[in-house]
């Protein structure tokens, strides 16, 4: 599974678990960058199942669902919501799916004339002040069949309704601490690729190297080259996107077009499609063109 993160609080709620995702962004550019480079993963994940006439994206190792949580899903752009809505409408057959966190049970927030909150068939409503604010979030008719969420009462209690969860019953989460959230974030953190050995002699690293290639030596592993080698070392057959590794390396796009021209040239990294790159695998060479878009 692949994970991305939205958090208009500066990260202050996801950073913490920064181990487990793929890609976090924290500003309001940033995340309609991030829903934009969703729908064209969702755009190339339809394409590629109509043409091989499948009708579900069955997630697999290299080529995993990809979940995008985001936190306070009110705040979102209005871009950002339209591409939310999108994915909310589309994005299901093809294991792209949205988890939307907001402490504001708003018209505007919920979306009532959007396909994001009627496509949301598992819906977990915390204590609420106005009992038909139970309505808004769990559906019409849910206060009078009794998902009574304003009558919550105790720390982390909660109300489900999924199609497993017909009933109104109450629930209750456990307390994750900070101490425990950072051991689960470092038990559940995405393996990481560690870069070559630095060569004995400069001019090696300029070199393609036979069979499959390898990573650029660097001597320091929080350089941006290494964010960006990781990403393009794991990425699956589908690629990682130019904006994708911007965010991750913590530079330009123009910074990474230059670098992944680098690492093209030697050999190492190849562009699946428009904007999308990954690692080359052994036996693949350097591009034959100079498309770096």
């Amino acid at each position: 599974m692949r994970l991305w993160g939205v958090d208009l609080k500066g990260g202050m709620e996801l950073g913490p678990w920064a181990p487990v995702f793929e890609r976090i962004v924290t500003t309001p550019q940033e995340a309609n960058e991030l829903f934009r480079d969703a729908v064209t993963e969702l755009n190339h994940r339809a394409a590629s199942m109509a043409a091989t006439g499948k009708r579900t994206w069955e997630p697999t190792p290299g080529n995993p669902a990809l979940v995008i949580i985001t936190d306070e899903h009110a705040e979102l752009p209005e871009e950002s919501h339209e591409r939310a809505d999108s994915i909310a409408r589309r994005g299901r057959a093809v294991a792209v799916n949205l988890i939307a966190a907001t402490q504001r049970p708003t018209v505007a927030a919920m979306g009532r004339n959007t396909a994001v909150r009627s496509q949301m068939d598992i819906r977990i409503c915390l204590r609420v002040r106005e009992p038909r604010d139970a309505d808004l979030i769990l559906g019409q008719g849910a206060l009078n069949s009794g998902w009574h969420a304003h009558k919550l009462t105790q720390p982390g209690e909660f109300l489900v309704t999924s199609p497993e969860h017909t009933s109104p019953e109450r629930n209750r989460a456990y307390l994750i601490t900070d101490e425990r959230r950072n051991t689960h974030a470092a038990r559940c953190a995405r393996p990481r690729v560690l870069p070559a050995p630095i060569p004995d002699d400069p001019r090696e690293a300029a070199q393609p190297r036979q069979g499959a290639p390898e990573p650029p030596p660097r001597d320091d592993p929080t350089r941006p080259e290494t964010a960006l080698w990781d990403a393009l070392a794991g990425a699956g057959p589908a690629g990682v996107s130019v904006g994708e590794l911007a965010a991750l390396a913590g530079r330009t796009r123009r910074w990474v077009y230059y670098r992944l021209q680098e690492h093209a040239q030697a050999g190492r990294a190849v562009q699946v499609r428009r904007g999308y790159w990954r690692a080359a695998r052994s036996g693949e060479g350097p591009p034959s063109g100079g498309d770096r878009a």
